[in-house]
């Protein structure tokens, strides 16, 4: 494994994992906790969280939460399902690994995602592997209490379907990115941008896009090393095509578009 230089030291130490904080809570891990489903402010927002209030407050009677902190692992790879784990708050990363080894991450989950749905609704073992991206409050319903509730709840069964659509096109997606990109900084600008179209917000410097992920991280995503992507990322900062500024990277996407496509 090659030495990596001062810069990229700097630019990992800039775009690597940045923990939740929260001064005006005193729950742990600075997280703001959801104490039920029906009060969630986020509830409208999310896929599988959008029904109606007497529903959701069926399933916080059937539902246990807990905190986690950052690298917490929910659920393993070849597991029998326990159970459906919701994400109430922060960000998750699904892995798969083989026999030699290695991994890949398969996709990121982020807030009122599920988490081991489509295991457990086929009655197979889970295929990635679940671990915290950012401390994180995650509800979880045993697989019989989620059964029954979902044969009493058409609402359920639909955001179910629904949910599962949402995987299989992150999937689409992720395989395009990894088989049809010509070069590994395309795989990388690609992923930049996919990023800040879904995360990012607009400010005077383009789009501010929020970074919990090392740069090892990053190269499990796209098929490439640390070092490769370290190299990467300063090239885009050297050419002005990215900007890391307190945790965030600020990118204009028509720039990195036509600049490193």
């Amino acid at each position: 494994m090659a030495p990596r230089s001062v810069e990229e030291k700097a630019m990992e130490a800039a775009t690597s994992r940045n923990p939740l904080t929260s001064s005006g809570s005193a729950a742990p891990y600075g997280i703001q906790v959801v104490e039920n489903c029906v009060d969630c402010g986020a509830r409208q927002k999310t896929l599988f969280c959008r029904m109606s209030a007497e529903t959701m407050r069926e399933m916080n009677m059937i539902r246990q939460t807990a905190l986690y902190p950052q690298g917490a692992v929910l659920f393993v790879e070849g597991e029998t399902p326990r159970g459906l784990f919701i994400l109430c708050s922060g960000e998750a990363k699904l892995t798969a690994g083989s026999q030699q080894g290695e991994s890949i991450i398969l996709r990121l989950a982020e807030s009122g995602e599920l988490l081991g749905l489509s295991s457990l609704i086929a009655g197979s073992p889970y295929a990635a592997t679940a671990e915290t991206l950012t401390p994180a409050q995650v509800a979880f319903i045993p697989a019989r209490k989620f059964q029954r509730f979902l044969r009493s709840h058409p609402d359920v069964a639909l955001r179910v379907a629904e949910h599962l659509s949402m995987e299989l096109h992150k999937s689409w997606e992720q395989a395009r990115l990894l088989a049809l990109a010509p070069s590994t900084r395309s795989k990388l600008a690609q992923l930049l941008l996919e990023w800040a179209a879904e995360h990012g917000t607009v400010d005077e410097e383009g789009v501010a896009v929020p970074f919990h992920m090392t740069h090892e991280e990053i190269g499990r995503i796209i098929g490439a090393s640390r070092e490769t992507v370290s190299r990467l990322l300063s090239d885009f900062r050297r050419r002005r095509l990215i900007r890391v500024k307190g945790g965030l990277v600020h990118l204009v996407p028509e720039e990195l578009r036509a600049a490193a496509l």
